[in-house]
């Protein structure tokens, strides 16, 4: 029996950004959830999502509201933070992520840090039994 993959949740308002990583994840073997904005995402729940990668920088709801609302439901889950700016504003609400990468990122580095958060979860899971 084969284990399941893995699903990662991508937020970014920019529909080739979504199509790119929602490419790269899943040539990695992960299952993406693509949503354009955090409502869809938000509406659909955070059940069965095991990372979220967020844009932080979206109409409405923006990438570290959005990281706020996850870490009250799901404080175990991992969110790593996405932006085109070339610093962020206020380091202090960069905190309570798992990761941060500004674009254009490395694909492979995002890779294994998503491979990363997933492993230290597993452990934590095996510690806790």
């Amino acid at each position: 029996m084969s284990k399941a993959r893995s699903v990662v949740a991508v937020v970014d308002d920019d529909p080739r950004v979504l199509e790119s990583l929602e490419d790269l994840l899943e040539s990695a073997g992960y299952v993406a959830c693509s949503f354009s904005s955090a409502g869809p995402l938000l509406a659909r729940g955070l059940l069965g999502v095991d990372v979220l990668i967020t844009d932080i920088g979206m109409p409405g709801t923006d990438g570290f509201e959005l990281r706020d609302l996850v870490k009250k439901a799901r404080p175990e889950l991992p969110v790593f933070l996405i932006t085109g700016r070339h610093e962020i504003a206020d380091q202090f609400r960069a905190q309570g992520i798992s990761g941060f990468f500004r674009k254009p990122f490395d694909g492979q580095a995002l890779l294994a840090a998503v491979a990363n958060a997933l492993n230290d979860r597993e452990k934590e899971g095996k510690d806790e039994s």
